[in-house]
């Protein structure tokens, strides 16, 4: 939440603070100044591994849903709008009091109009090419987002998780590209809602599938879409995952935003991962955006690695022995 705009709201704009009772916070991102808020009553609703661990270090508490009624609620409006529309929902249902805040990029302004034909908005304070508002009272529980099982009719998905909606087409490149013998051991880096999982556990020959996945949702989701017991599921940072022992195989289809900024160094530390996790003779198989430089990041961490496949679009990299000193 943008200190500005809150302290301003606070100071200049009549937003009150309660003294006393829980406040919950919906899915704010690691760097957000929450110290207005006491962090002994706070709670940090985060489903996203790494952004739970930061404001858990800082003192708050994190936890995955929220359990109200709470004094004042806060929502950090996310990129996807049927997420946003969610959270405050959510928000709505355990306190009487909501304050939004998002950048205009996040979509502030249309969920800001949406909400006013609902209820009575107190304020807003722009700033920073941004807004905070808030309100008190109205009806969203038709905002409120379910689980859509809509994705070749076998997938579950859930509204703000990536490719929601269907298949992402990197994956799917990825997938006609992996051999047919992946070894015994195989771990998903980045394993969102368990597409390449479960694909490759079709495969002859595999023992375990690992997915390693640090959104919480997107993870329930996966757990839902793949029954197999050689299935293992591990919320987590991939970036910080040791592992369960060494692996034959990891694959993966990387991220590359944070928020809507491009981070490539996202993926080059999900290749310096990989090569961790892997045997001294494993194989790393990602696919990419075909702009991103992640050549130079897999000649440092493996002995050979090449292109195998893709398109205008996407790339197919095949890496294999790490280049590392193994225990």
């Amino acid at each position: 939440m943008s200190q500005s705009r809150l302290f301003l709201a606070v100071a200049n704009f009549g937003l009150t603070v309660p003294v006393v009772g829980r406040i919950a916070v919906f899915a704010p991102r690691t760097g957000y100044d929450l110290s207005l808020f006491q962090p002994e009553r706070c709670d940090v609703i985060q489903p996203f591994k790494p952004c739970y661990d930061a404001f858990a270090s800082e003192g708050y508490r994190s936890v995955l849903r929220e359990v109200g009624p709470y004094a004042l609620a806060a929502v950090i409006l996310p990129r996807a709008k049927a997420l946003s529309r969610d959270l405050i929902a959510r928000a709505a249902a355990v306190s009487t009091c909501v304050i939004v805040d998002g950048q205009k990029t996040d979509g502030i302004d249309s969920i800001l109009k949406e909400v006013r034909k609902r209820c009575t908005v107190q304020q807003v304070v722009s700033k920073a090419h941004g807004k905070t508002f808030w309100f008190t009272g109205g009806c969203f529980s038709d905002w409120r987002a379910i689980d859509q099982q809509k994705i070749e009719d076998k997938y579950v998905t859930r509204p703000g998780l990536f490719s929601a909606d269907g298949i992402d087409p990197a994956s799917r490149i990825l997938i006609e590209a992996l051999p047919k013998n992946l070894g015994k051991s195989v771990v998903d880096l980045g394993a969102g809602w368990g597409f390449l999982s479960y694909e490759v556990l079709k495969r002859e020959g595999i023992q375990r599938v690992d997915l390693v996945e640090a959104d919480h949702d997107a993870l329930d989701c996966a757990r839902r879409n793949i029954e197999d017991k050689r299935a293992g599921f591990y919320w987590a940072d991939a970036v910080q995952w040791t592992g369960v022992g060494r692996y034959d195989t990891v694959i993966s289809n990387p991220p590359f935003h944070s928020g809507r900024k491009s981070e490539p160094e996202l993926g080059i530390r999900f290749i310096e991962a990989a090569a961790n996790l892997l045997s001294p003779s494993g194989h790393l198989w990602m696919v990419a955006n075909r702009h991103l430089p992640y050549e130079t990041a897999l000649q440092a961490a493996f002995v050979h690695f090449e292109e195998v496949a893709g398109n205008n679009k996407f790339k197919v990299l095949h890496a294999y022995r790490p280049a590392r000193k193994q225990p």
